[in-house]
């Protein structure tokens, strides 16, 4: 994936007016986000909230109204958006025989895992490995890594094709605390030195409060929007989280 020393700061994606709908039942409506380059946007929420189904409808996995645009602020100009995405979960089941290079490889190539390693494909597979600290894994069988190594080759993958956003659906699920940390300073690491923008969904409010550019709370539609502060001390977090909830953010300085 191309270095960039500082984002640029002029390419934004909006959310326009999105909704979905399954059947007659409301589970998304009327939402609007303005995510910059190099900006870490946090999506908060109960289950329940509307969340994933807000990544699925960015990735168009399902019908939404409302539209999605990536555009130059300084020259004004439209350009397609390039998305990255990481999911919560992977099933992979045991014994399976690829190795990390396979899986990369498949993708990068659209070529079949079993033909003979192309060595212009493993050096770039390898690259984007090692943005993650991961490239001595290239080699292993996909279904001997760790849930933290999986999900760094999962994030290996989702910026191969150089996206302009990188959408992460709880990928940190079933970590631990030393996988959690590793993982939000990559994501720090990510938005100071790719011209891309994050959209994680988290449950993790300290790693958010610590780590987020911007927040969105979430509740079917937007009920909140700005830094940690601001989320966190206002009367929507409260109906949504707990007024305990609030108190112990305000305590803490947020």
């Amino acid at each position: 994936m191309r270095k960039i020393i500082n984002p640029c700061g002029f390419h934004c994606i909006k959310v326009n007016h999105l909704g979905v709908k399954f059947n007659e039942q409301v589970v998304l409506s009327d939402v609007n986000l303005h995510i910059h380059c190099g900006s870490l946007n946090a999506v908060i929420g109960k289950n329940g909230a509307g969340k994933s189904t807000l990544v699925r409808a960015m990735l168009n996995d399902i019908p939404h109204t409302g539209e999605i645009e990536f555009r130059d602020t300084k020259e004004g100009n439209m350009h397609r958006l390039k998305i990255g995405y990481v999911p919560q979960s992977v099933n992979i089941e045991d014994n399976t025989p690829i190795s990390v290079y396979d899986l990369l490889a498949s993708y990068e190539s659209r070529h079949p895992a079993f033909l003979p390693k192309n060595r212009r494909v493993y050096q770039k597979i390898k690259e984007a490995l090692r943005v993650f600290e991961v490239e001595d894994l290239i080699d292993r069988q996909v279904c001997k890594l760790s849930g933290g190594q999986l999900q760094r080759v999962l994030l290996s993958l989702a910026i191969m094709d150089e996206p302009n956003l990188l959408l992460l659906d709880e990928p940190v699920s079933g970590i631990d605390q030393n996988g959690m940390e590793l993982f939000f300073r990559t994501m720090d690491y990510l938005k100071k030195h790719y011209d891309l923008a994050i959209i994680l969904i988290s449950h993790d409010l300290d790693y958010v409060e610590k780590y987020a550019d911007h927040v969105v709370l979430l509740d079917r539609t937007v009920l909140r929007q700005g830094t940690a502060r601001e989320v966190y001390g206002s009367p929507e977090f409260d109906r949504v989280f707990g007024v305990g909830n609030r108190k112990h953010w305000v305590k803490e300085g947020v």
